[in-house]
C-alpha cells in the first residue's frame, strides 16, 4: 500500500487502538491493524488521533505497528448461501473458522461469508430491455428445498434499462448475471451494517405475528413488523420463550443473534437448532434460519457489531417481501459492550456507567423493525419483527437497559422466575406484561366474534385473583363469599389449563388462534353462567362437576375440530 494509506499505532487499550498518521481516514471506515492485519473500525477522529475498535484480540500488539486504510465500511455480504449459515459477530462463517483454527478462533483469520465456488440455479424473471431500478427482482434461486431466494437490484444501483440478463442456468455469486446501464449486477452484494436498507414506505402494522403461545397471542400479541422485549432474571426462561418463538412464529425467515451469551448455552443452541423440525415444512428449522453467534469470551467489539450484522441480514430478506423475525439474546450484553468501549474512550458516563447515548442507540436498533412497502416496481410488503431479550442484573427491571428498551418496544413479556421454578411455561407474568398494539379486528376475524371481550373478562378474573390472594393468606378461602371462591377456582383453570403449555407435546406446544378463541370462550362462558347459578343458590361443586373439570384439562390436548364440536 502507498504511504498515505498507512499509519501507525500510538496506543493500545484493550479492544481500543489509537492510531496516527492517517489524514484520509473516515468515520466508520474499516482498518487493518498491526502486522497480522486484524479488523478494526473507526469510532472517533480527534485531530491526528484515530480511535479504532478492534474486532479481535489485541494481545501482543503494541505502539509503532502499522495500520492500513481499506476505504470500506463494515458491511455484510448478501446473496444465496446465507440461509442455514452460522456466523460470528462480523459475518465470518464459524464452520470455516473451526476448520482453520479449531474450537477457539485464532487471530487474523479471514473467511468469505458466502461460498464463492458453489453454483446456484438462477431463473430469470426479467428480460433484456426492461426498465428496472433498486429493489426490482431480476430472478430467483431455490436456496433450500422450501426457500426461494430472490435476486434483487441492489439499493445503490441507479435505475436504467436492462442491457443483458443471464439465461436460466447455474452461476456462482461472483459471476455477472445482469447489466443495467453498464452497471454490473452479481447475485451477491455488500451493504454497510450501520445503515438501514431503504424502503418505499413504513406502514402501520395491522396483523399479529401468530406464535401459537396462548399467553402471548391472546393477551399480549406482537404485530407483524412490531417490536417486543423479554426481560427476565437468570433461569426465568428467556431462551425457552425465544426457542418456541423461533419454531412456531408465523415468519418465513428466522434470524437468531446470540449476543454475548455463555459459550455452553450457545453450543446447546447450535446443536439444537439443526435438530429442531420445522412444523411448517417437516424439514430442519435451520433451512430458514441464520444464526449469529458471539459468545461472552469473544472480542467485546464484535459483540457490539453482532446485532447490526443480524438486523442488516434480516432487512435483506424483508426486502424480498418475506416476513422476518429477529431474536436477539441478549441486548444487555450488547449494552455492556457499548459501556466497555465508551469507558475506554473516556466518555462521560451516564446512569450505571452506560454511555449517555444508550437510549438513542437502543431506539435506532428497534426502529429498523416494521412493516414496509419494499423498493421495486411491484407492491410487495416485507415485515421485520424484532424481539430482544434483556438480562437485568438480579432481575431489577428499573436498570437502564430494560428501561430504555421498554421506552421503544410496544410489547413487554415480563418473565417471572417464580413461575419458572413452578415449571409453569411460558413463564410470562400476566399481571406485569402488556401489549400496546391494537389488533382487535385481526383477532375477531381470525379467531371469532367477541374474542377481545372474552380476553378482557379472563384477564379481569386473573387480576381479581391477585387482589384476593392477600385476604386468603390472612383469613383463608372459607371466609370468602361463594362468588369469590368460584372466581379463585376459575382463575386456577385459566392458569393451568389455558396459560400453561407443554413444549414437548406438539398438540399443546402450538395452539391456533381459532382454538385459543374456543378455549377462552368456554372458560369465560362457564364462569359467567356459574355466577348466575350461585345467585340462584347452587353450590360450587354442583357447577364445577368432575366431568366439567376434566373437560377443561383435556381442552389443550383436543384437536380444534373436536373442541368446536364439544363446545
Amino acid at each position: 500500500m502507498e504511504n498515505n494509506n498507512k499509519g501507525r499505532i500510538k496506543r493500545v487499550t484493550g479492544p481500543l487502538v489509537v492510531a496516527e498518521g492517517l489524514p484520509q481516514v473516515k468515520m466508520a471506515e474499516i482498518l487493518r491493524v498491526g502486522e497480522e492485519k486484524i479488523i478494526g473500525e473507526v469510532i472517533r477522529i480527534e485531530g491526528d488521533d484515530v480511535y479504532v475498535q478492534v474486532y479481535e484480540d489485541t494481545s501482543g500488539i503494541g505502539p509503532g505497528e502499522p495500520v492500513f486504510l481499506t476505504g470500506e465500511s463494515l458491511a455484510v455480504e448478501l446473496g444465496p448461501g446465507l440461509m442455514s449459515s452460522i456466523y460470528d459477530g462480523i459475518q465470518r462463517p464459524l464452520k470455516d473458522l473451526i476448520k482453520e483454527s479449531g474450537s477457539f478462533i485464532a487471530r487474523g483469520i479471514e473467511a468469505r461469508a458466502l461460498n464463492t465456488e458453489k453454483k446456484w440455479d438462477f431463473k430469470p424473471l426479467k428480460k433484456k430491455g426492461d426498465k428496472v431500478g433498486p429493489g426490482d427482482i431480476l430472478g430467483e434461486v431455490q436456496e433450500t428445498e422450501f426457500f426461494i431466494h430472490k435476486i434483487m437490484v441492489p439499493p445503490n444501483i441507479e435505475e436504467g434499462e436492462l442491457e443483458s440478463i443471464a439465461d436460466k442456468g447455474s452461476y456462482t455469486i461472483e459471476e455477472v448475471i445482469a447489466k443495467i446501464s453498464k452497471q454490473e449486477i452479481k447475485m451477491a452484494h455488500k451493504w454497510p451494517i450501520r445503515q438501514p436498507r431503504p424502503a418505499k414506505e413504513k406502514l402501520l402494522p395491522t396483523e399479529a405475528l401468530i406464535t401459537g403461545q396462548r399467553v402471548i397471542d391472546t393477551f399480549f400479541p406482537v404485530a407483524k413488523g412490531g417490536t417486543g422485549s423479554v426481560p427476565g432474571p437468570f433461569g426465568s426462561g428467556k431462551t425457552v420463550v425465544q426457542h418456541q418463538f423461533a419454531k412456531w412464529a408465523d415468519a418465513d425467515v428466522i434470524i437468531f443473534i446470540g449476543c454475548g451469551e455463555r459459550g455452553n448455552e450457545m453450543t446447546d443452541l447450535l446443536n439444537e437448532f439443526p435438530e429442531i423440525k420445522d412444523p411448517k415444512t417437516g424439514r430442519p428449522l435451520m433451512e430458514r434460519t441464520v444464526l449469529i453467534a458471539n459468545t461472552s469470551n469473544m472480542p467485546v467489539a464484535a459483540r457490539e457489531a453482532s446485532i447490526y450484522t443480524g438486523i442488516t441480514i434480516a432487512e435483506y430478506f424483508r426486502d424480498m417481501g418475506y416476513s422476518v423475525a429477529l431474536l436477539a439474546d441478549s441486548t444487555s450484553r450488547w449494552a455492556e459492550a457499548l459501556r466497555e468501549i465508551s469507558g475506554r474512550l473516556e466518555e462521560m458516563p451516564g446512569e450505571e456507567g452506560y454511555p449517555a447515548y444508550l437510549g438513542s442507540r437502543t431506539a435506532a436498533f428497534y426502529e429498523r423493525a416494521g412493516c414496509f412497502k419494499c423498493q421495486g416496481s411491484d407492491d410487495r410488503k416485507g415485515y421485520l419483527t424484532v424481539v430482544g431479550a434483556v438480562s437485568p442484573p438480579g432481575g431489577d427491571l428499573s436498570e437502564p437497559v430494560t428501561q430504555n428498551t421498554l421506552r421503544v418496544t410496544k410489547v413487554f413479556w415480563a418473565l417471572d422466575s417464580a413461575l419458572a421454578y413452578k415449571r409453569h411455561f411460558p413463564a410470562i407474568n400476566w399481571l406485569n406484561s402488556y401489549s400496546l398494539y391494537d389488533l382487535k379486528d385481526f383477532f375477531e376475524e381470525k379467531g371469532g366474534e367477541n374474542f377481545n371481550d372474552y380476553k378482557i373478562k379472563a384477564m379481569e378474573v386473573l387480576q381479581q385473583e391477585a387482589a384476593l390472594e392477600e385476604i386468603v393468606r390472612l383469613i383463608g378461602v372459607d371466609a370468602l363469599s361463594l362468588k369469590d371462591q368460584f372466581l379463585l377456582q376459575m382463575s386456577k383453570i385459566i392458569r393451568e389449563d389455558f396459560l400453561h403449555q407443554n413444549a414437548f407435546l406438539d398438540v399443546d406446544s402450538y395452539t391456533s388462534i381459532k382454538k385459543q378463541y374456543l378455549m377462552i370462550r368456554k372458560i369465560v362462558d362457564v364462569y359467567e353462567e356459574g355466577l348466575r347459578k350461585i345467585e340462584q343458590g347452587q353450590k360450587i361443586e354442583d357447577i364445577l362437576t368432575p366431568s366439567l373439570r376434566e373437560s377443561f384439562s383435556k381442552m389443550k390436548l383436543a384437536e380444534e375440530e373436536k373442541l368446536n364440536e364439544n363446545i
